[in-house]
Order: C-alpha cells, then sequence, then structure tokens
C-alpha cells in the first residue's frame, strides 16, 4: 500500500504509475501542472482528433519507466560505485524533462535562434527557480536542482544521464508508444519490454567511462524503435496538414515579435491556449498595422477552424534527387520570408500566405551508444555500424532524409511553376 504522501495514478499506457511523495510535491506544483495544458503533438489533433495528450501524460510515461529501468539495471552484478552517481535523481529528472516546453510544443523550437530565448532543455532552468518547484526539490539535497537540470540537458558526470538524454533515453520509449496509441495508428508499436530488459551499464573500452548501453540480444527491439520513429514522423509528426498548422504558427509568433507585439522572453510560460489568446488580443489593439489585422482576423482563425493553407507543390527526397538548396531553404530566416511574399505577391496573396516548409530537424534517426555483443565484447554503435548487424547509421540516415518533404503551402488554391519555385531556392538565386 501506498505511505500517505505517495500517489497511485491510472495511466492508459502504463497502467499503474506509483508516485513517490517527492514526485507527488513536483506534480502538484504551478509549473509542472502547466504541462497539462501543452499538448503533446502540437497542432496533430487537428488530424487526428485522439491526439490531445499532453506533456502531462508523457512526463508521467517517462517518470514510469526511470523507475523500471533502474530497478532492471540494479540487478546488474559487480558494477563500480562511480556508476550509481546520482541514481536517485534519475526519476525526478525523468519527470522533469520536458518542464520547459514552449506552448506548442517543438513548434517555436524550428524558428531562429534569436527568436527564441532557447532550446526547451535550456529554458527549464527558468521553471527550476520557481519557489514551489525549488521547494519540491529540496529534500534531494544540495545541487540536486542544477544536476538534474544537467541530465536534460545531457550533461554531467552521472552515467546514468542517458537514459534521460540519449539514443536510447526513455523519453522516446515513451512518446513513440504513447502518440501511436492516441492518434490510433500502429506505427509507434515499440518492443519497449525488451528494450528495457536489455539496458546495460556498460564501460566505454576507448574512454574507461561509463554510460547507459545495450545488450546485443536487444538490437532487434532498437530496429524496432528507429523504424517506428520513421514511421511517425512520416505519417503523424510530418503530415502535411500537421506541417501546414505548424508553419502558419510559426509565422504567427514570427510577425508578433517583429511587431512587437510581444517580447520573445514571453514566450516562456504561457500555455497553448495562452500565447494564442494573448497574441491575437494584442493584435487586435494594434489600430495601425496591417500585420497585425492579418493575424487577428486571418492567421488565428485559419488555426482555430482548421482552414490551413493548402499543398501547391511539394517534392519527396527522391523528387529533389540531384537538386541542390539554398541552406536558407532549412530554415526561418529573413531571406526565405522574402522569397515566401516575392512568391505571395505574384499570387496575389498577403504577405505571410504562401509559406515554403522543408522541415530542419537533424539527428532524428542517429544512434551513438555502447552493445555488448554475445561474445562479451563491448563495441560502440555509431556512424561505422557494428560488424554483422543491420547497418542502423546507414538506414538511419536513409531514413531521415525520405521522412522529409519541402512543401510549399497558400492560403488560397494557386498554380505554382515547380521549376520556377526550385530555382528560386537554389543556391545562386539572385535576391
Amino acid at each position: 500500500m501506498p505511505t500517505d504522501d505517495s500517489r497511485i495514478i491510472r495511466d492508459p499506457l502504463w497502467n499503474t504509475i506509483r508516485l513517490s511523495s517527492i514526485a507527488v510535491r513536483i506534480v502538484d506544483t504551478p509549473a509542472f501542472q502547466r504541462l497539462r495544458y501543452i499538448r503533446q503533438l502540437g497542432f496533430a489533433h487537428l488530424v487526428y482528433p485522439g491526439a490531445t495528450h499532453t506533456r502531462f501524460d508523457h512526463a508521467l510515461g517517462v517518470y514510469y519507466l526511470a523507475r523500471t529501468a533502474l530497478r532492471i539495471l540494479s540487478d546488474q552484478d559487480d558494477l563500480p560505485e562511480e556508476v550509481w552517481v546520482d541514481r536517485e535523481l534519475v526519476p525526478y529528472a525523468a519527470l522533469l524533462h520536458d518542464i520547459g516546453h514552449y506552448a506548442y510544443s517543438h513548434a517555436l523550437e524550428e524558428l531562429e535562434p534569436e527568436n527564441i530565448p532557447a532550446g526547451h532543455e535550456e529554458v527549464s532552468a527558468r521553471f527550476f527557480e520557481a519557489p514551489e518547484l525549488r521547494a519540491a526539490l529540496l529534500p534531494l539535497g544540495p545541487g540536486a536542482t542544477s544536476r538534474i537540470h544537467a541530465m536534460i540537458q545531457g550533461r554531467g558526470a552521472a552515467p546514468l544521464r542517458g537514459l534521460v538524454s540519449g539514443s536510447l533515453d526513455l523519453d522516446k520509449m515513451d512518446y513513440l508508444r504513447r502518440d501511436a496509441r492516441f492518434c490510433g495508428v500502429p506505427y509507434g508499436e515499440v518492443d519497449v519490454d525488451r528494450l528495457l530488459q536489455g539496458l546495460a551499464l556498460l564501460q566505454d573500452p576507448e574512454t574507461g567511462k561509463w554510460e547507459v548501453g545495450v545488450q546485443e540480444k536487444a538490437v532487434a527491439a532498437l530496429e524496432s524503435l528507429l523504424f517506428s520513429r520513421y514511421q511517425m514522423f512520416r505519417n503523424v509528426y510530418w503530415h502535411h496538414a500537421v506541417r501546414a498548422a505548424t508553419a502558419l504558427y510559426k509565422r504567427i509568433v514570427e510577425e508578433a515579435l517583429r511587431e512587437e507585439l510581444l517580447d520573445r522572453d514571453e514566450l516562456v510560460g504561457p500555455t497553448d491556449e495562452e500565447l494564442l489568446y494573448e497574441i491575437g488580443r494584442r493584435a487586435q489593439a494594434d489600430d495601425v498595422s496591417e500585420c497585425a489585422e492579418r493575424i487577428a482576423s486571418r492567421w488565428i482563425p485559419a488555426l482555430r477552424h482548421r482552414r490551413l493553407p493548402k499543398r501547391a507543390l511539394e517534392w519527396t527526397a527522391a523528387d529533389l534527387d540531384g537538386v541542390e538548396l539554398a541552406p536558407w531553404v532549412r530554415g526561418d530566416g529573413p531571406r526565405k520570408r522574402r522569397v515566401e511574399d516575392r512568391l505571395a505577391r505574384e499570387l496575389g496573396l498577403e504577405p505571410g500566405e504562401v509559406i515554403l516548409d522543408f522541415p530542419a530537424r537533424t539527428g532524428l534517426f542517429e544512434l551513438d551508444l555502447l552493445v555488448r555483443r554475445r561474445t562479451g565484447r563491448i563495441q560502440r554503435l555509431s556512424g561505422r555500424g557494428l560488424t554483422g548487424m543491420l547497418d542502423l547509421p546507414q538506414v538511419g540516415n536513409a531514413l531521415s532524409q525520405t521522412a522529409k518533404v519541402l512543401r510549399v503551402f497558400t492560403f488560397e488554391r494557386r498554380e505554382l511553376d515547380a521549376d520556377r519555385v526550385l530555382a528560386l531556392l537554389a543556391p545562386d538565386s539572385p535576391e
């Protein structure tokens, strides 16, 4: 039976999650409760109606997996004491790993660096300063907050940090299963049990450092995770309507910053609805800016009522084979915006109503972890792959390329010349 200050939570994925007394205190803070109102998948609910689960649900799931993984690893014999450094902090780092997320999860992290304070891992430091959260973490001892934050960022000396941030972190195991469940798709069925049972604390033969790795028997499950992630990106996370909504949302926030309707530091803290509401409220109060009027009367309602920009052009990786694109195409910088607005003028549309979208996220399928072969030999699975196994690094690179699609969206249906658009996106294209 749980003690009076612990708590049992029923979870649709992992069934029963038992929160320790410290976890209860963390969960009850305003900073953590905010995660109830940050959708796990941003705008995916516009395509998959069930995808309304939140960062709150996901964080609890990762906490559960962290405690499970630690129990499994504790059965490993003859390990030096150094591998267990900050063991007691791992479940709380797992619980808090998404505390710094912006509204609509990852979308704003695609903006140019100057438009956001930092990535969500770095931003989490601001939430750790909240008095309620500091008090909740106080029983963990001096310096615990900074060490938890280091784990979230994948830094620090604790070998167990790989459970929180790494090629095979518990975050991926939960979100792939959870996202697939709530989207109603079969792609995310990762063999989590096999992966957990295959975890091992291994010593790098080259550096002598200890880290979280896997036994060779779990490599098949690792392959399933890789392919599941590919399927989820291709069919859910980067679905064309999800990308249209995400791209429009980014443009709304970017223009709101440019029009000084809000400061970038104000992006830290609001929930999904709070941020859109506040931008809309301030845009309506602006009686001089045409851009503000478009934000309030056209763009935000388009998001709220699913009147999304439509695909005018689309190129897959195969279509782009041999086509060189300028580096700025993968970002959201001024050059890209000028090209978008140039096309908008030519099509008789307002500025901002032609959107180029090319997901720029890198390292999606990269692997860098130790594997203990059946012979007992420990090797690193990285860009070189491993003899006698599926070349997972090469496969991962191929999956990353084929998942990405270059699209042009327009607010109203228009015909575009594909060759001319590609010419505008070439490295030698004039301004």
